[in-house]
């Protein structure tokens, strides 16, 4: 059965989701091969939440530099656009 889209819901914001929930998907799957190891009980141990907390620290702080990195280079080749575009009228 197909998913219905409420038709008050822009596409950005389906993307904008969309881009969440694969972020999400890509961490679990990232923290749960490097951490769980044993599953011959249901209880999870110390040693293996502390490294998924560990793990999804750095997965977070890592996606937030990439996206710190990014607005800078964006800025600053719209910053080298404008210029050369000022440049051009100039001439």
């Amino acid at each position: 059965m197909a998913m219905q889209v409420p038709t008050d819901v822009d596409a950005d914001q389906i993307k904008s989701f969309r881009d969440f929930l694969a972020s999400y998907n890509k961490l679990s799957e990232i923290c749960f091969i490097d951490c769980v190891s044993d599953f011959t009980t249901r209880e999870i141990k110390g040693k293996e939440e502390k490294c998924v907390l560990n793990c999804m620290e750095k997965y977070l702080k890592m996606n937030q530099r990439v996206s710190q990195r990014f607005q800078e280079f964006q800025m600053t080749a719209n910053e080298n656009f404008l210029a050369a575009t000022r440049q051009g009228q100039a001439n």
